[in-house]
């Protein structure tokens, strides 16, 4: 098994970004209630301090907008890490994804002649096996197949040598069909 680093992180853009945006969204709509909590408790506080002492008010309301101001960035550099975090941790589902499509894409062109692979910390190493271990079973099936259409094809040409002349179109008809199977194996070679 090859291992090689991918140096893509968007794999599937439209999967990976729409996934990692509503994450953030999530995380941003939660993570508001704190501040404003905050906020809220400040508020009531300033508003209990002014009546008896205004100069400590007014700094408290100074503090509490510089607070404020702290906790949203905080929440935006908080909010950028859930989303790079995002991206690096879907690609690693986006990837195998990818890289199954583009193996059953070689399977259609080229037959079974590969192994699936994903990459050491990718996602579904599962499905990499049941793909292999069905594709192995379907190479079975297949030499299974090609043997039995051999045998078949034989067998009635040995036929056709002791039937009546009216029934020979028949087996002729069968013969050639049974031909043109075993040359689109041949041709669709699944193991070459």
């Amino acid at each position: 098994m090859a291992t090689y680093k991918r140096s893509t992180y968007l794999i599937n853009p439209a999967f990976q970004l729409k996934l990692s945006g509503f994450i953030c969204l999530l995380v941003f709509i939660s993570s508001i209630i704190y501040p404003y909590t905050i906020y809220e408790m400040l508020s009531s506080f300033i508003q209990q301090i002014a009546g008896t002492n205004p100069q400590m008010s007014s700094q408290l309301a100074e503090s509490r907008k510089s607070l404020l101001i702290m906790l949203t960035v905080w929440q935006l550099g908080f909010t950028l890490l859930v989303f790079i975090i995002c991206i690096l941790m879907s690609h690693k589902i986006a990837g195998p994804m990818y890289k199954l499509q583009k193996f059953l894409h070689g399977v259609q062109d080229n037959g079974f002649n590969d192994r699936l692979f994903f990459r050491k910390g990718d996602y579904f190493h599962e499905v990499a096996d049941d793909v292999n271990e069905t594709l192995e079973d379907l190479e079975e099936k297949y030499q299974s197949d090609i043997v039995y259409l051999a045998e078949v094809s034989s067998y009635l040409n040995n036929l056709s040598m002791v039937v009546p002349d009216d029934k020979k179109v028949v087996l002729n008809e069968i013969t050639q069909r049974l031909g043109e199977i075993q040359e689109r194996y041949r041709t669709n070679n699944l193991s070459e």
